[in-house]
């Protein structure tokens, strides 16, 4: 079965000949603008969520820190991603919206460039990480908050053009 994979190498870019990771060359791609979003939605018990939205977390603003955070994350994903490109980003966004029926938050992360390759694995990144700030800056309020659904929204630009997940 492994053969069969990497008799198909060419299909699989990540993937040179003889079945070794690579980093894909796009230097031959044509410089765009793209954009991606994705979110992540962090479950929390209703006490907890009461908490964080009066401002009352032990370790102070759990939304304003999370989001930063993400932020941050973004911009490291070529660091973190094996195989991801380093890209000039030129836009990124981390929005946490509250939501009384989870209880919990809704992460969104926007990110923008213009380059050969597109930003999906940065914009992941980004709730991923704030997803994870979030529950390390609430959990002395409680340890079973879940991180769920992480999952790309929408994609525009680039050769295989525009992508919308239509379960959101």
């Amino acid at each position: 079965m492994t053969q069969d994979i990497f008799s198909n190498s060419s299909q699989l870019t990540h993937l040179d000949s003889q079945g070794e990771a690579q980093m894909v060359d796009v230097s031959g791609k044509v410089v765009a603008v793209r954009e991606a979003v994705a979110t992540a939605r962090v479950r929390m018990l209703p006490e907890t969520f009461a908490a964080i939205q009066a401002g009352n977390a032990p370790k102070g603003d759990v939304l304003a820190t999370a989001r930063l955070a993400g932020i941050m994350a973004a911009k490291q994903t070529a660091n973190l991603i094996p195989l991801c490109h380093p890209l000039p980003l030129q836009k990124i966004t981390v929005d946490i919206k509250p939501d009384e029926q989870l209880p919990g938050y809704q992460i969104y992360g926007t990110v923008k460039t213009k380059a050969e390759t597109g930003v999906e694995m940065e914009a992941l990144t980004a709730v991923s990480v704030a997803a994870l700030t979030l529950y390390d800056m609430a959990k002395a309020l409680e340890k079973s908050i879940q991180i769920e659904s992480i999952s790309l929204v929408s994609k525009t630009g680039g050769k295989s053009g525009d992508y919308t997940n239509f379960r959101f």
